[in-house]
């Protein structure tokens, strides 16, 4: 399919779509600009393998990049159809082709872990309906694509630090994958920290 893209809606533009999705259910998805994106990224959806991994697709410029995580591997096959929170949990995120693949994949790392972390433990997630989490999680969808690239720099060049560390040592790159998110989650909390402090001093 040809991507097709409404450029009247520009802003941040390195990350154009994102979404969350249970199986092939999309339950929740955020559009930077207009186009037809989701349809795109819903085909790609179809052919994911079900097995953890990361997975990218190029299309008309743009990279379909996706984090899959909690398939079906993990289960006997004699379960299937599977019930909701055996599904797989599928993170994609839409970028330019200029923008760094671990840099796409330490987005969807840090959406991943906000997302388990609001949803996870058998709520929202396991139960929601297509499109039924756009409204709340959307706009945390959009405000992990702004940090991403306002911080770009910065994120890149602690990854290529770790990795370089990590390779040193031997470890391996499910392990460096491991720390990368210990990196964003460190940024993030950082911000949340920083802008706390602000209201409190904002209030005084």
């Amino acid at each position: 399919m040809k991507v097709v893209r409404n450029t009247r809606n520009m802003g941040q533009e390195s990350f154009v779509y994102s979404s969350v999705a249970r199986g092939t259910t999309v339950v929740a998805e955020y559009a930077a600009v207009t186009g037809n994106f989701p349809a795109v990224a819903t085909q790609c959806l179809q052919r994911l393998p079900s097995a953890n991994n990361k997975f990218s697709y190029n299309c008309e410029r743009h990279a379909f990049n996706f984090l899959v995580k909690d398939g079906y591997g993990r289960f006997s096959i004699s379960m299937f159809p599977a019930p909701p929170f055996m599904l797989a949990k599928s993170y994609c995120v839409v970028a330019k082709e200029s923008v760094e693949d671990q840099l796409s994949f330490a987005f969807l790392e840090n959406l991943k872990a906000d997302f388990e972390k609001r949803y996870g433990g058998g709520t929202g997630a396991d139960t929601a309906v297509a499109k039924s989490l756009d409204k709340e999680f959307g706009p945390i969808m959009k405000e992990h694509m702004q940090y991403t690239v306002d911080h770009a720099e910065e994120i890149i060049g602690k990854l290529a630090k770790v990795k370089a560390q990590v390779t040193n040592r031997g470890e391996s790159l499910e392990i460096f994958d491991g720390k990368a998110q210990d990196l964003c989650d460190s940024a993030q909390q950082y911000k949340k920290t920083a802008t706390q402090i602000k209201r409190k001093m904002c209030k005084k």
